[in-house]
């Protein structure tokens, strides 16, 4: 009896901890609010569907932003652009400058599409919201605002940075979860402090 208790009592602060370190917000707390004995993972797998659901946005938003996407690159002409450089055993800063300016030319030629990566961010944030991922969803907001702007490498810098919050707080529900899962149901459902 003691164990469960401390176990608990575990799970209570491995909650807590997500929310005094800002990953999730009041809309974790109405999710807990809809889960009962009926269904007493509901909120796990609320979870679970949010992450293999956004797993498909993240490809596309990866797609949409990736040099790949462009027509008129041949994968060929690149790859011997770049072998090329390494035989001739150019300085790597040198070689770094030059594929950065291809890249940049490439990026002239074929603009990124930010109606399209606006769209799929606007889908991405609606289903962080909706199991109150408060970090990622402040990413989103970010991109969705450098999208407007028309800043692609602001949208590539804040993209990498949502995808460390997004894999961060995974990491943690999963740890939360399965600590859930080994306490068993508890009595009560508290909030947070």
């Amino acid at each position: 009896m003691e164990r469960n208790n401390q176990l608990h009592r575990q799970v209570i602060l491995s909650r807590q901890s997500l929310f005094d370190q800002g990953f999730l917000d009041e809309q974790f707390l109405q999710l807990e609010e809809l889960q009962d004995d009926a269904n007493p993972n509901f909120v796990e797998e609320i979870v679970t569907l949010h992450y293999r659901d956004s797993a498909r946005l993240i490809l596309s938003i990866e797609q949409a932003l990736s040099v790949e996407n462009f027509p008129f690159l041949n994968p060929k002409l690149l790859f011997s652009y770049l072998f090329y450089c390494l035989v001739q055993q150019v300085k790597r800063q040198l070689w770094c400058l030059k594929v950065a300016s291809f890249l940049c030319l490439c990026r002239e030629r074929n603009p990124l599409d930010f109606n399209k990566l606006d769209s799929l961010m606007h889908q991405f944030k609606g289903s962080s919201s909706s199991i109150g991922a408060k970090k990622v969803k402040a990413e989103c907001t970010l991109f969705r605002e450098f999208c407007s702007a028309g800043n692609g490498e602001g949208c590539i810098r804040t993209f990498q940075q949502l995808k460390k919050e997004y894999a961060t707080l995974k990491k943690k529900l999963e740890a939360y979860f399965q600590l859930a899962r080994q306490a068993g149901p508890a009595q009560t459902a508290c909030r947070p402090k």
